[in-house]
């Protein structure tokens, strides 16, 4: 299966060395299981001289792992929750909660 966070997900990294903060999902890359998170995973590119262009430092965003982030349910408490997919009785394939006793999740 394909990764669960979707662009506009607010989520939040539950390891690595930006633990604990929070952000927007700006773009998924599921080939790579990975997603760009607004505010995180920025880097400067030193970049060499070349015919075209000046030598100089380059800004970069970094792509986070897909099983590092997990979905914020709650902006006040910050509560995170694994994603679900079930049908609903129309038969369509909605994403729910599991932390949330499966409530459907926007």
């Amino acid at each position: 299966m394909g990764v669960r966070i979707k662009t506009g997900d607010t989520v939040k990294i539950i390891s690595g060395a930006d633990k604990g903060k929070t952000g927007k999902v700006t773009k998924v890359l599921p080939q790579e299981n990975k997603v760009l998170i607004e505010g995180i995973g920025n880097r400067e590119r030193h970049m060499r001289p070349s015919m075209y262009r000046r030598a100089g430092k380059k800004e970069i965003q970094v792509p986070v792992d897909a099983s590092k982030v997990a979905l914020v349910i709650d902006a006040k408490t910050g509560a995170t929750s694994r994603i679900g997919f079930v049908k609903d009785n129309d038969g369509k394939t909605v994403r729910v909660a599991r932390q949330a006793n499966n409530r459907e999740v926007k």
